[in-house]
């Protein structure tokens, strides 16, 4: 008798148990209670589409997408960094070369002008300058005497006048990507259109927007270099 009740409670408990898990693996219509129903109803949003809430009749009310007019695809958050805001394509590989190197420091030294919107020269110019005074100066100085402290200090020296340097806005651009004799590259701290400003900052502080003179690119041709090392 009583192993009669124990095969009929367990004969129970597995109808039971069998139950549960047929209704859970049924239909979705007409479900009583859902946990987490965002995850047992999958939401998948189009980046433009109007945002509904996935199991209820209302709109959606998350206040990011009722301020977009309920649109999916937002902005970038406040204070993030754009990817290419400027619309400014980064450079290619670097040169891998000495030889290389002076051709497109060569090539840079006839860029005259920037490629960023010149109805914003203005603004640029001021965001280079404070850029230039975080990340250059403590070298080449807030006047550009390249008497920075660290020069000062006696830590570091050679670090040229802009005054006394045949430069375009092309070719400080160029040495601010690529590096230059002890400097090294700075792209990895500016983004390719902060270069652009940083450089046009100079031009117009230093040398008051002045090109290098056309002689310049002459006298380089005239006396290629012989040796492997990086042209002073």
């Amino acid at each position: 008798m009583l192993k009669m009740k124990k095969n009929v409670l367990k004969i129970t408990a597995v109808l039971g148990l069998t139950t549960v898990l047929l209704n859970s693996c049924g239909p979705k219509e007409n479900v009583p209670l859902v946990y987490f129903p965002d995850m047992y109803f999958p939401v998948a949003y189009d980046p433009l589409m109007k945002a509904q809430d996935a199991y209820s009749d209302h709109e959606n009310e998350i206040p990011a997408f009722v301020k977009n007019n309920f649109a999916t695809g937002l902005s970038p958050v406040e204070g993030s960094v754009a990817q290419n805001k400027d619309g400014v394509f980064e450079e290619g590989l670097l040169p891998k070369t000495p030889d290389e190197y002076n051709a497109g420091y060569d090539a840079s030294k006839k860029v005259m002008a920037s490629p960023l919107n010149l109805a914003n020269a203005e603004k640029d110019i001021e965001r280079g300058k404070i850029l230039f005074e975080k990340t250059c100066a403590a070298c080449h100085g807030v006047g550009g005497d390249g008497q920075g402290p660290i020069v000062q200090s006696g830590a570091f020296s050679g670090v040229p006048n802009y005054a006394d340097r045949e430069i375009t806005v092309g070719s400080v651009h160029y040495v601010l990507t690529n590096g230059r004799n002890a400097m090294g590259s700075y792209a990895g701290q500016l983004n390719a259109g902060d270069r652009w400003r940083v450089a046009m900052y100079v031009m117009s502080a230093f040398k008051k927007g002045a090109a290098a003179p056309a002689a310049a690119a002459a006298t380089t041709e005239a006396k290629p270099e012989t040796t492997t090392e990086t042209k002073k």
